[in-house]
């Protein structure tokens, strides 16, 4: 029979603990993927919030194009607007049957011979006063 090791009832030698350089290695290996993972949710999470509500996100873009197409119908109503009294102003210089009318109508002017009568303007409705109580 081949001799065996038998053991005493001493413990074994144990093994020299691993340096705490090593241990350290060994605990960033095993914690970096899911630490790594998480951090890069979060950064895609803030990135996505930014996006939308930062200083020049989704939401501030939405509120500045309305208000853009609100200043253009403004512009473009001015321009009509615009249009119209200088289209009034070129009649009134060329037309003295114009200036004739604005004169009447406006500063009641009168030709020689006429008399001009001002009637008071429609009465207005008037709500009945509240009852007392």
């Amino acid at each position: 029979m081949p001799e065996e090791n038998v053991q005493t009832g001493s413990p074994a030698p144990a093994e020299p603990p691993e340096p705490l350089h090593i241990r350290a290695a060994n605990w960033v290996q095993r914690i970096w993927r899911p630490v790594g993972t998480a951090v890069a949710v979060l950064l895609a999470l803030l990135l996505t919030w930014h996006v939308i509500h930062g200083k020049h996100g989704l939401s501030v873009w939405q509120k500045e194009r309305a208000e853009d197409r609100m200043l253009q119908k403004q512009i473009y109503d001015l321009q009509q607007q615009n249009a119209e009294m200088s289209d009034r102003i070129a009649h009134l210089k060329s037309d003295p049957d114009a200036i004739e009318r604005e004169a009447r109508e406006k500063l009641h002017y009168a030709k020689p011979g006429e008399v001009i009568y001002t009637l008071p303007d429609a009465p207005q409705t008037q709500s009945p006063p509240p009852p007392n109580k």
